[in-house]
């Protein structure tokens, strides 16, 4: 078991703003923890987080919290079989086969000792869970709240490049009446940890404890869900993929985009897309469109070629981001499609539809994800 002391009053606003929110149900009753696992004393001042000897040093004691951290960005990361375009069509506003994508599942246990008034939660481990990083893997971590309290949250470390991922991790809620607990739900969130900008949140899981016999520990395998704070679509972008193996080349062709995400205060956009071709992980070429003017259906219809030996189409990541141009400040990102071997189901389609139809240009509508 991992040991470690915490004491309430970390607040961070952005981890918890996008939670969904709960009716409150009474406040944290009062009294100090003394050891244990990972423990959530109820009441107390601010403290820090003081590992016990022996205890290893958590993965990323470097981790920050970026301002504008939204727990559903992964909303977008539902999916669909979008409908497949042959060059020319304009049957293009329907879908074919809507279906959701597997964000993975959950391993935890939750029960009560009454005696210590104390709540234990175990992180266990995940499965199948997927792909947020270039490189076709994910740093998985995951936060624990006792909705409808947002402000004090306790976390796993992160697992370095593992999708299925084990923590094995014990989780303490000390000096908890019963009657307090069973106001509670237990709110599980994993995400993926970036350390250069806000981490990606994979999928969520939520449990009203007033539906699990606490007396003793109940284990879970629970399907993690996507993010369900109602912040909406990022849209979605046409583009088609044409694959010239004699060429050694790949075109990519930005065709339009529908329902973007108003980032601007007049509830409008100033979109343009810009195409990076990744191999291993690193920035090879960079293009762009231009920019749309104040519109959420831009049609861009503009074509970058891109040389990609045949060899290294496994090592080959095309990165598209719809962005919003802003004259005063930095430009905000509306939303990414990842293009490869390994990204999520729709894209991993659309480039083995490319590869099978050499010559051809192949086109597919993606979501937008954060």
């Amino acid at each position: 078991m991992v040991v470690l002391s915490l004491v309430l009053g970390l607040s961070e606003q952005d981890d918890f703003a996008n939670i969904p929110d709960l009716q409150p149900a009474g406040t944290q009753p009062n009294q100090a923890n003394a050891q244990g696992d990972k423990r959530l004393p109820a009441g107390g001042k601010a403290g820090n987080a003081v590992p016990v000897q022996g205890q290893p040093p958590h993965d990323e004691s470097d981790r920050k919290t970026e301002p504008h951290s939204s727990v559903s960005d992964l909303v977008n990361s539902l999916t669909s079989e979008m409908l497949m375009l042959s060059p020319g069509s304009e049957d293009d506003e329907g879908h074919e086969g809507v279906s959701r994508e597997n964000l993975g599942r959950i391993q935890f246990s939750v029960g009560y000792n009454f005696q210590e008034s104390t709540l234990t939660v175990k992180i266990m481990k995940a499965q199948e869970l997927p792909a947020k990083d270039f490189s076709g893997t994910s740093d998985p971590f995951v936060k624990i709240y006792l909705l409808p309290d947002k402000k004090h949250k306790l976390e796993t470390k992160v697992k370095r490049k593992n999708l299925n991922p084990h923590w094995n991790e014990t989780f303490l809620f000390e000096g908890f009446p019963y009657e307090k607990v069973v106001q509670r739900v237990l709110y599980l969130q994993v995400l993926d940890y970036d350390r250069f900008s806000r981490n990606d949140p994979i999928g969520e899981v939520s449990i009203p404890l007033n539906k699990v016999d606490l007396t003793q520990m109940q284990t879970f395998w629970k399907d993690l869900k996507p993010c369900s704070d109602g912040s909406g679509s990022r849209g979605e972008l046409l583009l088609s993929l044409c694959y010239n193996p004699s060429a050694n080349s790949i075109v990519v062709n930005i065709i339009k985009a529908r329902n973007l995400k108003a980032m601007d205060i007049g509830g409008t956009s100033d979109p343009y897309v810009k195409v990076w071709l990744m191999y291993k992980d690193k920035r090879v070429e960079k293009k762009k469109t231009v920019v749309m003017k104040r519109c959420l259906n831009p049609v861009f219809n503009e074509s970058f070629a891109f040389d990609i030996p045949t060899e290294r189409l496994r090592e080959t990541t095309i990165v598209i981001t719809v962005m919003d141009k802003d004259r005063l400040s930095r430009n905000d990102v509306i939303g990414k499609i990842y293009l490869s071997w390994k990204s999520g189901p729709g894209e991993v389609k659309h480039w083995k539809d490319m590869i099978a139809r050499p010559r051809q240009a192949v086109a597919q509508w993606h979501q937008l994800k954060a």
